[in-house]
């Protein structure tokens, strides 16, 4: 599957924004306020967003959970019904650009849209594309028991199990380890 670099930079982004929530109810936001969203916005560049508001905040929120249960969905019907709702809501207006330096490549928010509508509409469409190509099931969750975290299995083999092989994937392995190393000791 081809994913150009717009593309390539709305699955990063949706995916850190469905990271941002709360994984229960002792976990912090990771979109405590609007400074927070602000410095998201920032750190993902994400182009034509205005002042941001605490209804920026809000909308941003709603969204991030409609995000989640696209990587929830059990199915590409009920992942493409997600992403069919959050598409719709924002508007979408697919038209090409070629700013800051970046060549030719679509965005699908309405000019002057906000920035929830915005990461609805371009994250929207990344997603969309991995549900077109047959590959929603590359839209995955952590498998360890203690992280939940969204990614997007780009491997080869569609073999990712782990948010991150080096946190998640290495504590896993390890205490498997010492389990087997404990029971051939008896």
């Amino acid at each position: 599957m081809l994913i150009t670099h717009d593309t390539r930079c709305a699955l990063d982004t949706v995916v850190d924004l469905v990271n941002t929530a709360p994984e229960d109810d002792t976990a912090s936001d990771g979109l405590p306020d609007v400074a927070a969203l602000a410095d998201f916005v920032q750190n993902h560049e994400i182009s034509d967003v205005g002042v941001l508001s605490e209804f920026d905040l809000s909308a941003v929120r709603k969204i991030r959970g409609r995000f989640a249960a696209v990587f929830a969905a059990p199915d590409p019907r009920a992942a493409a019904g997600h992403i069919n709702e959050l598409v719709a809501a924002a508007g979408t207006t697919p038209r090409l650009t070629d700013h800051d330096g970046y060549d030719w490549h679509v965005h699908y928010f309405a000019p002057g849209a906000s920035v929830a509508d915005h990461l609805a509409a371009d994250c929207g469409m990344a997603l969309a594309f991995f549900v077109v190509a047959g590959e929603q099931e590359r839209l995955r969750r952590c498998e360890a028991p203690d992280c939940r975290r969204a990614f997007v299995d780009l491997s080869r083999n569609r073999s990712r199990r782990y948010c991150d092989s080096r946190t998640c994937g290495n504590r896993l392995h390890v205490a498997a380890y010492r389990a087997r190393r404990k029971e051939a000791a008896g």
